[in-house]
């Protein structure tokens, strides 16, 4: 690690982890015209190789059981595509569109099938464009499946597919610096509280600089626990390890392959020039150390590939062109975002836990986070269901629609 130092010995904010949302907070903390305090965003790794948001399939989806997680994908989809009119129409900006090749769910049971059909209803209230499909649609619309066990799909067409995520990320980061939002590549090792331990009011650097901080934002990715920590707090979020394969077809498809969600939980997703990408985790899906990225490849050939063969008979002859294993930031509470103030801690703000939904979370939560931050409250869209609180309350927020 190349360590950096702070240009000052005070930051308003103080952001740990500057991976996809730090940088969102941090820049939509910067687009704030009530704001001019100064934010430090301080990163461990500033390469990023091994974040969650580089080991991402970059996709989006309103396909949510809850209603609030449908409007948060909807405004992911709108500010991707008007990232250069959010950005204040800077002509170095490029033009995002999303690759609306859809979700397509598979459900193998009638419970599973009435999911998706309550599922469905929610999400059209909120305005999706979802469509419940019978298996000879499915065959109909997509002839290369293998519906023999299938009761019923699911499939959204609009703002629905893939997107270019890093460049998104690398503009959030650009832009912020622009504006004054400094970045760090250094550690945060330590927090010192007040006297009654209800705000913090320095963190150590790995480098050995104390830093006064008005607020602490905890955007730290798999490692969230260990920044809580820090604050004497904790939070239930631990990294879960998830295996992806980009891989040829001998036969390639003669048409778009929406990001498919077979009933094992493995998927598989259109990547382009006959290219496709997979992905899923073992059976037994303990936490894994922080360094821990090595690939079983046993995984591969015992367990995804048959699957892929199976439901696309076309998959059977098919080449791996890569492999990676990366981390989720998993919320072994709920499997949802975990954000806003800590109920004793009153200046440490928590963003994590996203459990695989963060990059698609990720302008609708830095948003969020940075009115909570400047404003004390939501201004936009009501995030308060996602606070702290709720852990402590043990209210966990159901979401049926978790990959």
């Amino acid at each position: 690690m190349r360590t950096q130092t702070p240009k000052h010995d005070s930051y308003d904010i103080v952001i740990v982890g500057g991976a996809i949302m730090g940088a969102s907070t941090a820049w939509f903390l910067s687009d704030d015209q009530h704001f001019d305090g100064r934010v430090l965003v301080v990163e461990r790794d500033a390469s990023y190789e091994n974040a969650s948001t580089m080991h991402t399939n970059s996709c989006m989806r309103q396909q949510f059981s809850a209603e609030l997680n449908v409007r948060i994908s909807q405004f992911a989809a709108e500010f991707v595509k008007n990232l250069r009119t959010y950005m204040g129409g800077d002509d170095r900006v490029p033009e995002l569109p999303i690759h609306s090749f859809g979700y397509m769910y598979l459900a193998d049971n009638d419970a599973f099938a009435d999911v998706l059909r309550e599922s469905q209803k929610t999400q059209v209230a909120a305005g999706a464009a979802t469509q419940l499909m019978t298996p000879d649609q499915i065959k109909a619309a997509y002839p290369f499946y293998n519906v023999d066990d299938i009761v019923l799909g699911s499939i959204n067409l609009v703002d629905e597919g893939f997107w270019d995520a890093t460049a998104v990320f690398d503009w959030w980061r650009r832009s912020a610096r622009e504006r004054g939002v400094e970045y760090v590549e250094n550690e945060v090792v330590a927090m010192t509280k007040n006297a009654a331990g209800t705000r913090i009011e320095s963190v150590t650097l790995k480098s050995g600089e104390v830093i006064a901080c008005g607020q602490v934002l905890n955007a730290s990715g798999p490692r969230a626990i260990e920044t809580a920590r820090m604050a004497g707090v904790t939070v239930p979020v631990e990294p879960r390890k998830r295996y992806s394969w980009v891989f040829s077809a001998e036969r390639p498809l003669d048409r778009d392959l929406p990001l498919t969600i077979d009933p094992s939980g493995v998927h598989v997703r259109e990547n382009g020039g006959g290219t496709y990408q997979c992905g899923g985790h073992s059976d037994i899906d303990p936490a894994v150390a922080y360094d821990d990225f090595h690939m079983d490849h046993t995984i591969w050939e015992t367990h995804i590939w048959p699957i892929l063969a199976t439901r696309i008979p076309q998959f059977e002859a098919i080449k791996v062109q890569s492999e990676w294993a990366g981390h989720y930031a998993y919320n072994t509470f709920d499997h949802n975002a975990i954000m806003g103030p800590h109920t004793a801690v009153e200046n440490f703000f928590f963003l994590n836990g996203f459990s695989g939904h963060g990059l698609q979370q990720s302008p609708a939560m830095g948003r969020g986070t940075a009115e909570l931050l400047v404003h004390g409250h939501y201004r936009s869209l009501d995030l308060s269901p996602f606070n702290y609180a709720r852990i402590e309350a043990n209210e966990p927020i159901i979401e049926k629609a978790i990959i």
